[in-house]
């Protein structure tokens, strides 16, 4: 036998050593998810099973996580959906799940758990048979599916103290006009905010208000799955009024051992029974989370309003928790903000250097003024010009902008992925002389 035949059969050797490696590693780890599923719900044709509401309703898609690039690829722009039922999620009606399918009928692309859709609503402008055109962000806040979408959607209402003032106008117009057959554009789910589906940290999902929406969509992929990893969430809202999918929940945490729930009221009522309806009384904070789970290793998901998030990201690294361990998403315009240059010094720095912004097309510029512009969208609007907009928190990409010449820097970090050369207006603001290509 040649050394080259040698050779090459040592190599052959070689590499099937390393796929029955490989296979090997695979079968045990499916098999963990097998193990938990007969402890959970016992083995047979006459075991229990546990089936999420939209399983109960007939749906019996499956979507494993390494099944995902065997989907189809996601569409360009938007698509139309037709609504196929809502259903109400909490006591006062605040809350509405949305069912959403593809028109055509066609196979829908997966997701990432924890990740949004992007609407194009025509809302009617007052005028008989006019309306116009607003582009909101929502999260999926169930599993994936190949035929459906689900989003659940809060009221957004008047400001406190200001009843005359409208409420939210997208959120307003799913509660009140969208209804079972309505027809509405929709883009392909997007951000940067999901399930670490291969990750073997046990997973803290931390939720305030509606920002549990994304917890409840990994949530169902995990349980869905039968994850192995040890998941704990800790569920803020004021009391039992804004509790949305409360027996959901319960029948996650009594059939699931790996999952544990502690429901955290601001100001119960005095119908509400602790140990019962909740857990803990108060805000969910760093000392509780150092109570119950000695801030261990854990992959931590945060999701809720900025005063929430701006006191909780911060003092989870300060405990020590590794900043690639905290992932974290603030819903509405007032996003969290990290690491900001202070009004006071921005001013100083501008009045050593100003900056001043150009508009390619029109050729005129302004210059930029902190004090009066929170971003550049913010300054574009002022000067009378019309751009798209949507989320005006990074999110939906609508204001994706070329900047000609100059540079911008982010309050946060984007969303929406951004081409190379362009800028989200809506949470950009110069650092340099900029031109834009509006």
């Amino acid at each position: 036998m040649s050394t080259a035949t040698l050779s090459s059969l040592i190599g052959v050797l070689i590499l099937g050593q390393v796929a029955g490696f490989a296979l090997a590693a695979r079968h045990r780890y499916r098999g963990k998810f097998r193990a938990l599923q007969t402890q959970a719900f016992g083995d047979g044709p006459g075991a229990p099973q546990y089936r999420t509401p939209s399983d109960a309703e007939g749906n019996q898609d499956n979507v494993d996580p390494d099944e995902f690039d065997a989907f189809p690829s996601a569409w360009a722009g938007y698509k139309e959906f037709v609504v196929q039922r809502r259903t109400p999620e909490d006591r006062n009606g605040d809350v509405c799940s949305f069912h959403l399918a593809p028109a055509d009928g066609a196979r829908l692309p997966a997701f990432r758990p924890g990740q949004y859709l992007t609407f194009k609503l025509e809302i009617p402008n007052g005028d008989a048979g006019s309306t116009k055109s607003v582009v909101r962000c929502y999260s999926l806040s169930d599993r994936p599916r190949s035929d459906l979408y689900r989003v659940s959607i809060k009221r957004v209402p008047a400001p406190p103290g200001r009843a005359e003032l409208p409420g939210g106008v997208a959120s307003s117009h799913f509660h009140d006009l969208v209804r079972e057959g309505t027809r509405l554009a929709v883009r392909a789910t997007s951000g940067h905010f999901h399930l670490i589906e291969d990750g073997d940290l046990p997973i803290v999902l931390i939720a305030g208000g509606i920002g549990i929406t994304p917890m409840l969509s990994i949530l169902n992929a995990l349980a869905h799955w039968a994850d192995p990893r040890e998941v704990w969430l800790f569920y803020g809202v004021r009391n039992r009024t804004e509790h949305i999918m409360k027996e959901h929940l319960a029948v996650l945490r009594d059939t699931h051992p790996g999952f544990h729930l502690r429901v955290v009221y601001a100001n119960p009522s005095d119908e509400d029974i602790p140990g019962i309806d909740y857990h803990h009384r108060g805000y969910i904070d760093i000392r509780l989370l150092q109570e119950v789970l000695n801030l261990g290793r854990y992959e931590y998901y945060v999701c809720g309003p900025p005063p929430m998030m701006e006191a909780l990201v911060p003092a989870l690294e300060a405990a020590g928790v590794p900043a690639w361990n905290i992932h974290y998403e603030s819903f509405g315009p007032a996003s969290l903000n990290r690491g900001q240059t202070s009004p006071q010094a921005q001013a100083q720095a501008l009045a050593e250097n100003p900056i001043t912004v150009r508009f390619g097309k029109s050729g005129t510029s302004v210059p930029w003024d902190p004090s009066a512009s929170e971003s550049l969208l913010e300054l574009i609007e002022d000067q009378g010009i019309r751009v798209d907009s949507g989320c005006r928190a990074g999110s939906c990409g609508c204001c994706e902008t070329r900047i000609a010449a100059g540079e911008v820097l982010y309050r946060q970090q984007p969303d929406a992925d951004v081409k190379p050369g362009h800028c989200l207006l809506c949470i950009a603001t110069p650092s340099t002389d900029i031109t834009l290509d509006i």
